[in-house]
């Protein structure tokens, strides 16, 4: 029976002592850097708003050019530009009654109507082509809504990748001045700092250059359109070797 006794408490011992030296192991030598990457494109997503509006060609109200006209006029400048038709859409349908003071009523010839457009372009090279072509009087407003890339998710993994690349290549030089070397990587984590969406603000084009006609036809345009910036930054931790 005392053996067994003693035997017990050996073993009670032993598992006591190697409980002890496991949670009194060593801390993991590691090593925590951030990188970062950044790529500028040029979108091929823009999308043009184009607001036009009926109007008289006279100060006594009569010849009116109604909105049908200037419509087919549009049709037409998107259809010779080689631009698909179902690329050119109505986003909005309005209109005013410039006496409407008078009290006149929306069925009142004095009642004047607009309709707002959304056309989408790869790039803006026959924007001034596309409104020259269109009655400069029955055009309201244009300006450029919104864009973006085709492609933006594959390039905004890369970018993420890259980022991931330049913390493991600092991690690494940083070791390196210290004659350590980087080991497996501990953790990983995506800081979301990918705003490209911030510098996408609808603008005004100057549409009196835009409808300037030269010989009857305006010049096509050679001026890139602006980069979207996108930009990734990730906190890693390795090991340390």
């Amino acid at each position: 029976m005392k053996k067994v006794m003693l035997l017990l408490a050996g073993l009670l011992l032993t598992v006591s002592t190697w409980a002890q030296q496991t949670d009194n192991k060593p801390p993991v030598r590691k090593i925590e850097v951030n990188g970062s990457a950044e790529m500028e494109i040029t979108p091929d997503e823009i999308y043009l708003s184009i607001t036009l509006k009926e109007y008289y060609q006279s100060r006594n109200k009569t010849n009116k050019v109604d909105i049908s006209t200037l419509e087919k006029q549009l049709q037409q400048a998107v259809a010779n530009a080689g631009i698909p038709k179902e690329n050119l859409t109505i986003e909005n349908v309005f209109g005013y009654n410039p006496d409407w003071w008078r009290g006149k009523k929306k069925n009142d010839p004095d009642f004047l109507a607009e309709k707002k457009y959304r056309l989408k372009l790869n790039r803006l090279d026959k924007t001034n082509i596309i409104l020259a072509a269109v009655d400069e009087e029955g055009i309201s407003s244009v300006n450029i809504a919104s864009f973006t890339h085709s492609k933006m998710e594959a390039y905004r993994r890369e970018v993420k990748m890259k980022a991931i690349q330049a913390a493991k290549a600092k991690a690494a030089y940083l070791l390196g001045a210290i004659d350590e070397n980087i080991g497996n990587v501990l953790e990983v984590q995506d800081i979301n700092t990918d705003n490209y969406s911030d510098d996408i603000r609808p603008y005004q084009v100057n549409t009196y250059m835009a409808k300037a006609r030269v010989a009857n036809e305006a010049a096509v345009s050679d001026i890139d359109f602006k980069t979207i910036k996108i930009r990734a930054e990730v906190r890693t931790v390795f090991a340390i070797k």
